[in-house]
């Protein structure tokens, strides 16, 4: 495969990749608003419930906590906001790999480091702030689908030959 190919490639997957990035760091600003409309969707009075119903309790009930939390004490959205904003800063990080992937093999290696980590957190973190075993699940899902256009771009990079 020639080089400008390759590196269309990379670009591609790792834009990818970045956008993604970048969209669930700022879905975690409107968490409030977004929670209202998945509870009214998916919640307990949703056709879920008969499918699902811990699903659709889960939902419910983590909607519920975090209007009381946020109704009580405001400044607690203050952490969801400082989430989406490192969420912002990594995808920045990835502009470098976009640009000149050679060079900067090793932001992709923090992503694929960073997504293997994800799962022993959420697995031993889930547990011990009560989430239940099937989002604990999902949370996990982010790391293992994540990792996968890393790894590809790696390998990728890597076919491309050392960085001059």
């Amino acid at each position: 495969m020639s080089q400008s190919r390759l590196l269309r490639r990379i670009r591609i997957i790792l834009g990818f990749f970045t956008v993604s990035l970048l969209l669930s760091g700022l879905t975690a600003i409107p968490l409030r608003l977004e929670l209202a409309i998945l509870d009214g969707l998916a919640g307990q009075s949703s056709a879920l419930n008969s499918l699902w119903p811990s699903l659709a309790s889960w939902i419910s009930v983590v909607r519920g906590g975090l209007d009381a939390t946020y109704t009580a004490y405001p400044f607690m959205a203050y952490g969801t906001d400082w989430l989406a904003f490192g969420h912002i800063v990594i995808a920045i990080a990835f502009l470098g790999p976009l640009k000149d992937p050679r060079r900067n093999i090793w932001v992709i290696d923090v992503g694929i480091i960073a997504c293997a980590l994800l799962v022993p957190y959420a697995v031993l973190i889930g547990p011990f702030r009560g989430i239940p075993p099937f989002w604990t699940l999902i949370d996990t899902m982010f790391g293992l689908l994540g990792i996968i256009p890393l790894l590809l771009a790696r390998r990728w990079t890597t076919q491309l030959g050392p960085s001059t």
